[in-house]
C-alpha cells in the first residue's frame, strides 16, 4: 500500500520522528517550527530534542490539551496560522532563526556569519548563538529577559535543557 506524503517536509529525515519538519527557509505549510534543510550543519541529538520541546511548549501554551491540540497530534507535524520559527544551523553552537511572517529587515537573526559586524547586522541578536540562546531570544521582548512561561518550561524539562535553563 502506498501513501501520499502531503507535506513539503522531508518524509524520511530522522527529525520527522521527533515531529520536526525539515523544509526550506520558506516552508509551504504553517508548521509551528521547522529546521532548514539548507543548513550547513545538522542538529545534534540534544539540539533535536530542544527543537521538539520548543514546538511542544508552543502547542501546550496556545492550545493546551483541547480538541485542536488532539487534532495536531494525529498529524505528522504541529501547525498554527503561521510558521513561528525556521531554525538554521551554521556550525557547532552557531544558530539563527527567522519568522516566515517577516517582510522587512534581516533574513536570519543573528545574521549570516559573513555579515556579522557589518551594515546588515542590525538585530540585537549577535552571533554566534547557541540554539538555547536563539530560543531565549525568540521569547524575549525588548531588552528584557525571556518570558516567564519559557523560563518555566525549560526549568520543568531539565532532561532536555540541562544547564541551559
Amino acid at each position: 500500500m502506498t501513501t501520499t506524503w502531503k507535506y513539503d517536509a522531508d518524509e524520511h529525515d530522522p527529525l520527522t520522528a521527533l515531529r520536526i519538519p525539515v523544509t526550506s527557509a520558506h516552508p509551504g505549510w504553517f508548521y509551528t517550527a521547522c529546521f532548514d534543510r539548507e543548513s550547513e550543519a545538522r542538529p545534534t541529538d540534544a539540539e533535536a530534542r530542544m527543537i521538539a520541546s520548543f514546538i511542544e511548549a508552543y502547542q501546550e501554551r496556545w492550545f493546551g490539551d483541547g480538541s485542536w491540540r488532539k487534532k495536531q497530534q494525529a498529524q505528522a507535524f504541529d501547525m498554527d496560522c503561521k510558521t513561528t520559527s525556521v531554525f538554521h544551523k551554521w556550525a557547532d553552537d552557531d544558530w539563527s532563526y527567522r519568522c516566515v511572517a517577516w517582510q522587512y529587515g534581516v533574513f536570519w537573526a543573528p545574521v549570516f556569519p559573513r555579515q556579522r559586524g557589518g551594515e546588515y547586522d542590525t538585530t540585537k541578536a549577535k552571533g554566534p548563538m547557541t540554539l538555547v540562546q536563539v530560543m531565549d531570544y525568540i521569547h524575549t521582548i525588548g531588552d528584557g529577559q525571556p518570558m516567564q512561561h519559557w523560563t518555566d518550561w525549560k526549568t520543568a524539562h531539565p532532561e532536555i535543557f540541562g544547564d541551559n535553563r
